[in-house]
């Protein structure tokens, strides 16, 4: 991999390795909050995260197997949430992960 100027690294805007993934984080922040609010209570608590994929995957995760089994039951308005979030998907992936833990 060539190496880059650090300028272009941490530059913020869109063209910048940071910008892309400053955007990155916070479009995966919304589509997990809109998918979230379309859950009921417990179970949109229990979504750690939401990112859609090139291939239109929605991948989701979650913070144990027991919500991870309930959330396949909900793929289809999951899926339509999804939609009406802006970021089309076809298939749902559901995968078992701890929340990211501040220090």
């Amino acid at each position: 991999m060539p190496s880059k100027p650090i300028g272009d690294l941490l530059n913020t805007k869109d063209n910048g390795e940071l910008g892309r993934l400053l955007k990155r984080s916070s479009d995966i922040g919304q589509l997990t909050s809109a998918l979230a609010d379309a859950l009921p209570g417990d179970l949109g608590a229990s979504l750690v995260s939401a990112s859609v994929s090139e291939d239109g995957t929605l991948n989701l995760k979650t913070t144990s197997s027991a919500w991870a089994s309930r959330l396949r039951f909900e793929a289809e308005r999951l899926l339509e949430a999804s939609r009406a979030a802006g970021k089309p998907a076809r298939t749902v992936n559901v995968r078992v992960g701890r929340p990211n833990r501040e220090s």
